[in-house]
């Protein structure tokens, strides 16, 4: 039976998911820790660490748009992927997972909205 989880194991230093690249799943770490990484002028600044039933790559799932971070394992990290017709399934199984996920889309949201009022407000002289 497919159940759509793919688990794989990721290295130490190994792209997970790259940015600018097209996504079709999301991914849950299950062990390990994962950096996310954005280009900016030519340089990769780390937004965040990711750790055990961290998930990542959700907007995939809703648009077709390109990957908007890099994602690199630290040390071995063990990450399933979801794609869209499972995540669809498990939804209609447990409505409470599709909360989950916006609670964690929305905190992320409110986190970027925080850094760029913070990174405007460094840039005025008073």
């Amino acid at each position: 039976m497919d159940t759509g989880f793919i688990g794989k194991v990721y290295r130490d230093g190994e792209v997970i998911v790259r940015q600018g690249e097209t996504g079709e799943c999301m991914y849950v770490i299950q062990s390990g820790k994962a950096e996310v990484l954005e280009q900016k002028n030519g340089r990769d600044v780390r937004l965040a660490v990711l750790g055990e039933s961290d998930f990542f790559g959700e907007m995939a799932l809703c648009d077709r748009e390109t990957r908007s971070a890099t994602v690199r394992a630290m040390g071995d990290v063990q990450a399933i992927t979801v794609d869209k017709n499972t995540f669809r399934k498990r939804v209609l199984e447990d409505p409470y997972l599709a909360f989950r996920i916006l609670e964690k889309m929305s905190r992320r949201i409110r986190d970027l909205d925080y850094e760029l009022a913070r990174s405007k407000n460094q840039g005025r002289n008073p």
